[in-house]
């Protein structure tokens, strides 16, 4: 679910201090945006909110959800709005979050 060979690359690259203050933003920036999701009416939208998704979660590691987004991002660029569930997106998310904010003191101290 989480890449944490990519969160210690990311902790390692920006700084043990300024690494808290990055995953503060990253989550605020995907809470903003990902509220949106659900109302988002065309596929040009969706496809741009998930291909947004997606670069975020990247960079921190959220490698499942960075997945799932990617798939909906490639439906949505197909026209196929249907093929994406807002709320496996959002379920996806929140499972992620709370995989990482759980293993992430382990995970750093180890």
């Amino acid at each position: 679910m989480i890449d944490w060979n990519r969160v210690i690359e990311l902790r390692y690259e920006i700084g043990e201090e300024d690494f808290g203050e990055i995953v503060s933003l990253f989550l605020d920036e995907v809470e903003t945006e990902i509220t949106k999701l659900t109302t988002l009416e065309t596929c040009v939208e969706l496809g741009e909110m998930l291909h947004f998704l997606k670069g975020s979660a990247l960079n921190l590691g959220f490698a499942d959800f960075a997945n799932l987004c990617q798939h909906g991002e490639d439906a949505a660029d197909k026209g196929n709005s249907k093929a994406i569930d807002p709320e496996q997106v959002l379920g996806s998310y929140f499972a992620s979050k709370s995989a990482f904010l759980s293993g992430l003191e382990n995970r750093l101290t180890a």
